[in-house]
């Protein structure tokens, strides 16, 4: 079998690079692979290629690592692409989630739904569709994995428009599942699941110890302060809708009505326990960071890490388990993936991105049919596919009427604003944007 190539691009995020660099050389059929790391920040990614080069030399790997600024070098060929990237800096992030704030709609992260989401992927979209069409130019038969929010939209977007095989891929199905398992004092090993529904809105279906239902133990567990205080949002979530949620508290308080709409909630629910503290002013601090802030941690943390103890270890980064599944030593892998529903998840919208189990073998990916979602969680999931679907449809089409809509529809939003307030809103935002929307002739809602 001839040597394979896996291109990184936005490598520069290095953390996630050293760990599927890590994984993919452990297995044997993947060890002498080409790894290429692509990234417009040149600093970030000379770091980024001597970890991978210090990871070969201690795992003895008959691996390669190149690193570009231009992706098109190194795409020719490509049996598997991974993105990682952001756009739009500082001032994007501002107005992503300032302008909101200034309408009273409080934002923890705002990558994914809701305002601040939209316009995230309004943005990332240009860049993103732009390394699509390289990728079907240079390399069609590759495997494309993306990790970039906001994952539904990009990927319902990216594979409405292409043949490339692409699925998104997020770190919260197996990280809520092994916290879950935490609680539980339960080994892994021992734990089955079905989780399915959109991205960060996905919910354990089924979750098995031993072959057992342990729902109802975990309401029991919900009794103990020291496991409710870890995750407020979704263990509220949990007992009033009675499945588990896969993102975590701080992405979740935004996507509904219930716990960000009033000041008394967001401290009640909002402040202590979603993990992301000091939560919705996030954004607020990276601005009063003093100018290379952020490139000195990068570099200082480079340097703890390279002088430190390397575990070497596999961990479970589903993208090297997919790529060992589908051109390394062929194992069949089931993971959680984000694919068009068509005749996966019967009460949503059909064509419209949902995260289910899908199983990668030497053919590709096969997504499985789940059937019907529970009641409850579908009106919920429901609303944001819609939403989602509003919002691509006005992306692809340039119409921006269809992105006022999407947000006027958004749980959290439509809590605290008028509809004026938000058209009012969603005006400013396209004002604020207008550098990074080029597919919009009109950024105006009339």
């Amino acid at each position: 079998m001839s040597k394979r190539k896996i291109v990184f691009i936005g490598a520069g995020s290095q953390v996630f690079t050293r760990n599927l660099t890590r994984d993919l050389l452990s297995f044997p059929a993947l060890a002498d692979s080409t790894i290429a790391l692509v990234d417009i920040d040149e600093e970030n990614l000379a770091l980024a290629k001597a970890a991978v080069e210090k990871i070969i030399e201690l795992g003895n790997y008959p691996a390669k690592v190149i690193a570009t600024t231009k992706r098109a070098e190194v795409l020719e060929g490509a049996d598997g692409v991974v993105t990682t990237i952001a756009y739009g800096g500082m001032e994007a992030i501002k107005a992503d989630i300032g302008i909101p704030e200034s309408y009273n709609v409080s934002i923890n992260i705002g990558d994914t739904r809701g305002p601040s989401g939209i316009f995230r992927f309004l943005r990332t979209w240009n860049p993103m569709r732009d390394i699509l069409m390289d990728i079907q130019k240079y390399c069609p038969n590759a495997i494309f994995l993306n990790y970039t929010n906001p994952m539904a939209m990009l990927c319902r977007a990216m594979q409405s428009i292409s043949e490339v095989r692409t699925t998104g891929l997020c770190h919260s199905v197996q990280g809520t599942a092994e916290m879950l398992a935490r609680w539980l004092g339960a080994d892994m090993k021992d734990i089955d699941y079905v989780c399915a529904g959109i991205n960060h809105q996905a919910f354990y279906i089924e979750y098995l110890w031993k072959g057992l239902d342990v729902y109802p133990r975990l309401r029991e567990l919900m009794k103990k302060p020291e496991i409710y205080n870890e995750e407020q949002v979704r263990n509220e979530m949990f007992l009033h809708l009675d499945y588990y949620v896969t993102e975590s508290s701080g992405h979740n308080s935004e996507y509904n009505q219930w716990f960000r709409k009033r000041p008394d909630l967001i401290e009640k629910y909002c402040t202590h326990g979603t993990g992301w503290n000091p939560g919705h002013d996030l954004w607020k601090i990276m601005q009063k960071q003093p100018a290379g802030a952020r490139d000195d941690h990068r570099r200082e943390e480079f340097n703890k890490w390279i002088k430190g103890d390397i575990d070497l270890t596999r961990r479970h980064e589903y993208a090297s388990y997919i790529f060992n599944a589908v051109f390394g030593d062929q194992t069949v892998f089931q993971f959680n993936g984000n694919v068009r529903n068509f005749g996966l998840i019967d009460n949503l919208p059909e064509g419209c991105c949902v995260e289910v189990p899908v199983f990668a073998d030497k053919a590709g990916f096969h997504p499985v049919h789940v059937g019907p979602l529970p009641s409850q969680l579908a009106v919920l999931i429901n609303t944001s596919a819609r939403c989602e679907e509003l919002a691509v449809e006005g992306c692809l089409e340039g119409d921006p009427r269809k992105i006022f809509h999407a947000c006027l529809y958004d749980p959290l939003t439509s809590a605290v604003c008028s509809m004026q307030e938000i058209k009012d809103m969603v005006n400013k935002m396209f004002k604020a944007e207008k550098e990074w929307l080029p597919q919009f002739t009109n950024i105006t809602v009339d």
